[in-house]
């Protein structure tokens, strides 16, 4: 059971966790959780270029270690991208102490500033833990504070990961409910692949023939 578009209850509860940005404008910010993948990330890479869209990329350390020719290719397509843990480890069934070793695994690869917790599940303790990190601002490429993760959620689930979601309802739940300052959650894997590749051309024509821009975090 997953809810396609973020409670409000769930928000008030994380206020310090990024769920949307300005609805001013008329800007969408797309995200990538799970890569990076060969041929998956790739075809997201090509299909964004294609609309000259900017994204955000969560990575999974040992995708980047196994396919540091992937990542490359994210970063030289001017990208963004933040850690979302080494092993993809579940927050709530972690101890706090593994679940911080294994973030700065990631964060040795990723040098980020942005942290998104896999499958959404985080504990309070976890988060406090995370916004208190020293980052080394030196080695932190997109960092604009040398203090702290800036945890990004989502206000949007696209249910790509969902194998028993059709392409066309994956379509839907973006197009329905993706609004001004919305950040989106794809997944560039190979298990949501099916609905990535109908959903992800067709929601970027959508937007941009509305006026929308879609730009990284």
């Amino acid at each position: 059971m997953y809810l396609i578009k973020s409670p409000l209850l769930l928000k008030w509860y994380y206020p310090s966790l990024l769920w949307n940005k300005s609805r001013t404008e008329k800007v969408i910010y797309l995200t990538f959780d799970d890569g990076p993948i060969p041929n998956v990330t790739d075809f997201v890479l090509k299909t964004l270029k294609a609309f000259n869209a900017k994204a955000t990329f969560f990575c999974i350390g040992d995708n980047i270690v196994k396919h540091p020719e992937v990542y490359a290719h994210v970063i030289n397509d001017g990208h963004a991208v933040g850690n979302h843990t080494f092993n993809h480890l579940k927050g709530w069934k972690t101890d706090d102490e593994t679940y911080i070793e294994n973030t700065l695994m990631c964060q040795q690869l990723t040098r980020t500033n942005l942290f998104r917790p896999p499958y959404g599940r985080i504990k309070k303790s976890q988060v406090r833990r995370l916004k208190s990190l020293v980052l080394d601002r030196s080695e932190s490429r997109l960092s604009t504070s040398s203090t702290g993760l800036q945890i990004v959620m989502w206000d949007v689930l696209s249910g790509d990961f969902d194998i028993n979601l059709s392409p066309e309802k994956c379509y839907q739940n973006v197009i329905n409910h993706t609004e001004n300052g919305s950040i989106v959650v794809f997944h560039d894997s190979l298990k949501a692949f099916d609905r990535l590749e109908y959903t992800l051309p067709r929601a970027l024509k959508y937007f941009s023939d509305k006026g929308f821009t879609f730009s990284s975090l």
